[in-house]
């Protein structure tokens, strides 16, 4: 299997690209529109404009770059493991950082689901500060991969 990578590698790699800019683009946007959602919530006419873009955002979007984001860099882990061994110390820290997007991404649907179900008890101030997450998670991931400073 690693061969048929390594022979596709740079394929890999640009799909990788696209799909993490499309997942990230998701993470920074939906959390904005949490905050749209959560300071107009006695505005029924867009609150409900805001439940479909959110939705589709989370569905049709975010969620499959998500998941194509996650195939393309284990398939690009799994034909250099030697980025895992002593001395690339960087990749941990990014591997730790798409953990944590992770499980941004999955309390996301929790969130989306409460303003969907008019449960949330969350402030728009809260999701302003929520949503500075995946950005300080992006500097630090493009630092890593960039600069590689351990």
């Amino acid at each position: 299997m690693t061969e048929w990578i390594n022979d596709y590698y740079f394929w890999i790699k640009w799909v990788h690209y696209l799909a993490f800019v499309s997942w990230m683009a998701g993470l920074f946007y939906l959390p904005r529109l949490f905050v749209y959602h959560a300071e107009h919530k006695d505005n029924k006419g867009f609150v409900e404009i805001v439940k479909i873009q959110e939705r589709k955002l989370y569905f049709y979007i975010q969620t499959p770059a998500m998941i194509v984001t996650l195939i393309t860099g284990s398939l690009m882990l799994h034909a250099h493991k030697e980025v895992l061994m002593v001395g690339a110390g960087f990749m941990h820290v990014k591997l730790t950082c798409v953990t944590l997007l992770i499980i941004f991404h999955i309390h996301n649907y929790y969130c989306l689901k409460a303003l969907a179900n008019d449960t949330s008890t969350k402030s728009g101030k809260y999701f302003r500060i929520y949503n500075e997450f995946p950005t300080i998670m992006f500097i630090i991931i493009a630092l890593m991969m960039v600069v590689r400073p351990f």
